[in-house]
């Protein structure tokens, strides 16, 4: 099992319209291509973090599982239409993922 983490800074004043533009990707990407609401956990930036600091950690059974689905996305016109409206919201350059394993102690 592994933890992809999405991190992303949203510009000033931002926040509402970036969460509605990632509402609707969810409806007309992710969902589709296995990043389920249902596996997400959502974290902004409170106390010693920046708020404008999104961290968006989705389950993933395998790295192929993750690899397969950034495939589906990169084909959809969804993901590049949903893609150009948030790139105003967003800080430039700031987005990336991270990938974490999961272990059992």
């Amino acid at each position: 099992m592994f933890i992809a983490r999405w991190i992303v800074e949203v510009r000033f004043g931002q926040k509402t319209a970036f969460l509605e533009a990632i509402k609707q990707w969810h409806k007309e990407v992710g969902d589709l291509v296995g990043l389920s609401l249902k596996e997400l956990r959502l974290v902004t930036g409170s106390i010693g973090a920046g708020e404008s600091r999104f961290e968006f950690d989705y389950n993933v059974e395998s790295l192929s599982e993750l690899e397969k689905m950034w495939d589906e996305m990169a084909e959809m016109k969804a993901h590049q239409q949903l893609g150009q409206a948030l790139e105003p919201l967003i800080v430039s350059g700031s987005n990336r993922w991270e990938i974490f394993r999961v272990l059992k102690l």
